[in-house]
């Protein structure tokens, strides 16, 4: 199948899976988004922030993921192939393994990390937040590269995110999912 070119249809993950694999896409709501490649600041955050997750998680039931990582967000009962939310979160933390399928996850994943760039802020911090907060993803990081901010949501008992913890280079978070791991932004953003 030809990449996507059909403004008024609504893609499925099963119309994905037979896009072109050179790239990467995303799918909010039915609407493909094409990624770019990330910046080497990114891939530096990124690679800080899975080290200190990873060590925490080696041995545990939990497992850490970075993209390219499909993940699957379900509405209602919808099967796998016809789920019109594919997403590529930089940092995805899972814990029900029964969601692990093929190329990433369908299901809700406790934990994601989103890096943001010029190309995906909006997205982030909008088309994603959204789903995410819908979805019921407990705790919701934007990582700002260009300000050395990250900015956590954490899902409240309304089901919705509250106002977000907004923390510094200088600072540590304690992470909501898991009462005993802080993680330490100093050396996050060292190279930044």
């Amino acid at each position: 199948m030809p990449l996507p070119q059909d403004s008024n249809k609504k893609y499925t993950y099963a119309d994905y899976l037979k896009w072109s694999d050179e790239k990467r896409w995303e799918i909010i709501d039915g609407v493909p988004y094409m990624l770019a490649a990330p910046s080497w600041q990114h891939q530096a955050i990124s690679r800080e922030l899975i080290l200190q997750f990873g060590n925490y998680l080696r041995d545990k039931p939990c497992q850490i993921f970075a993209a390219p990582f499909d993940l699957r967000i379900p509405q209602l009962d919808e099967k796998d192939e016809d789920t019109k939310f594919v997403f590529q979160p930089d940092i995805t933390i899972v814990c029900d393994k029964s969601g692990l399928k093929d190329t990433g996850y369908f299901g809700v994943p406790p934990l994601i990390i989103e890096i943001t760039s010029s190309s995906t802020a909006k997205r982030d911090k909008i088309l994603k937040f959204n789903a995410y907060e819908r979805a019921g993803v407990k705790e919701y990081w934007i990582t700002e590269p260009e300000y050395k901010t990250v900015m956590v949501f954490k899902l409240g008992d309304n089901h919705r995110y509250g106002r977000p913890d907004i923390y510094s280079d200088e600072d540590q978070i304690k992470v909501g999912i898991f009462q005993d791991l802080v993680i330490d932004l100093k050396p996050v953003f060292a190279l930044v």
